[in-house]
């Protein structure tokens, strides 16, 4: 049968060995005894004394739990080891002590109590020694009987001490290596926990992902279809009565195309990780221009230059399309306003419109909603105004943001 050397069975098989050492070590005594006691009755006593002591010392290790009653139970071992000293002299007995002390050490959790069990072991052992010696040597002189017991008491109570040191040791190295495990065990499954986490965040970033590029999308290529729309239909009323004005349309109408594609690779771009070169101001200057371009719309713009962070240019940018668009389809407006400037309470854009107007509550659809949603993201606002047969505004504020070289 193979023995399953765990962790959790280091101390089950420690204590197994030192009772097997015990009952080797009290056999050793009694064959060396069997010589010496010259009555059979103490050899008797002897036996009985030894097995006793192995008995009350398996009971101690694996059943008593309680410090009260382990202290209970090694004060019959010491009375039997007393016993055992008295039948055969001080001979093994520092090693029996060494054994039952450390029986005891290692089903004690605490260092105090170990600490007092050996200071009790100590008194017990020098005890025994004197006792021992005074019964087996009666009439004895007393400088010899002072100095052999003094030696006695020396070499056992170094070899306790010994005991005690390596033992502490031992347990402290036991006690650590178990709760290193323990902390290692928490920690992985707390590393299984995280990826789980991450693996969630991981899934909710690929949400968020595909709207921003659903919206990307939205704003680029719906902002550019519009113009295109708006150029053809103007070239199908123009066709008959003014060929070379319709003509005109077409062409813009053909530009603004090309443009729509290009802009939609950009967003391809975008999405992989390349900034744009142009400044937010000329970006918003391009967009009114294609816009207005081969149209009667009118634009006025006031555009300083600020510098905004790269999520907030796109944001800008894509806003501003979203609301030129939505004035055209929509509202069918004719002129826009489009001021952009940096102030004490941050960022602001803002865009008017002589558009239609909406009565009552406005109704947010996708694109208003994204623009309202991101700019609360990126912790501004977005406010919108309107009334029937006024127009459409919308003001977007951003918090300012300075990079660490300004």
């Amino acid at each position: 049968m193979r023995l399953k050397l765990e962790q959790k069975n280091v101390i089950e098989y420690l204590k197994v060995a030192l009772i097997v050492l015990l009952v080797s070590i009290e056999i050793v005594v009694c064959a060396q005894a069997y010589t010496l006691i010259e009555n059979l009755s103490g050899f008797v006593s002897l036996i009985v004394c030894s097995v006793a002591l192995a008995v009350i010392e398996t009971v101690n290790t694996f059943v008593i739990k309680n410090f009260v009653s382990k202290m209970v139970f090694f004060g019959l071992d010491s009375a039997l080891l007393l016993t055992i000293c008295i039948l055969t002299g001080n001979t093994f007995l520092s090693t029996l002590y060494c054994i039952v002390l450390t029986g005891c050490f290692i089903t004690v959790d605490k260092f105090r109590d170990r600490t007092i069990l050996f200071g009790v072991s100590c008194v017990l052992f020098s005890a025994s020694i004197i006792a021992g010696w005074a019964i087996r040597h009666v009439g004895a002189p007393v400088y010899s009987s002072i100095v052999e017991i003094l030696s006695g008491m020396f070499f056992g109570l170094v070899a306790m001490t010994a005991d005690y040191i390596i033992a502490q040791f031992l347990l402290k190295f036991y006690k650590t290596n178990r709760e290193l495990r323990v902390a290692l065990k928490e920690a992985a499954e707390s590393q299984a926990r995280l990826e789980d986490a991450y693996e969630q965040l991981t899934r909710v970033k690929v949400y968020e992902e595909r709207n921003r590029i659903a919206k990307d999308i939205h704003d680029n290529a719906g902002h550019s279809m519009t113009t295109v729309i708006m150029q053809t239909e103007a070239a199908k009323l123009l066709i008959d009565d003014n060929p070379q004005e319709a003509k005109t349309r077409i062409i813009s109408a053909n530009i603004q195309a090309r443009n729509a594609l290009e802009q939609m690779r950009e967003s391809v771009h975008l999405l992989a990780g390349r900034t744009s070169v142009r400044s937010v101001r000329e970006e918003m200057e391009e967009i009114i221009a294609q816009t207005i371009d081969g149209t009667d719309i009118k634009a006025r713009s006031d555009l300083s230059d600020v510098t905004p962070t790269y999520e907030q240019y796109r944001y800008l940018c894509n806003s501003l399309k979203e609301l030129l668009s939505n004035g055209v389809r929509h509202g069918k407006a004719t002129a826009f306003y489009v001021e952009l400037k940096e102030s004490l309470n941050g960022l602001t854009l803002l865009v008017s419109d002589n558009g239609l107007g909406v009565g009552g509550d406005i109704c947010e659809g996708f694109g208003l909603r994204g623009m309202h949603e991101k700019a609360e993201a990126l912790g501004g606002s977005c406010v919108f105004k309107s009334e029937e047969g006024e127009g459409f505004e919308a003001e977007i504020t951003l918090p300012i943001i300075r990079s660490s070289d300004d």
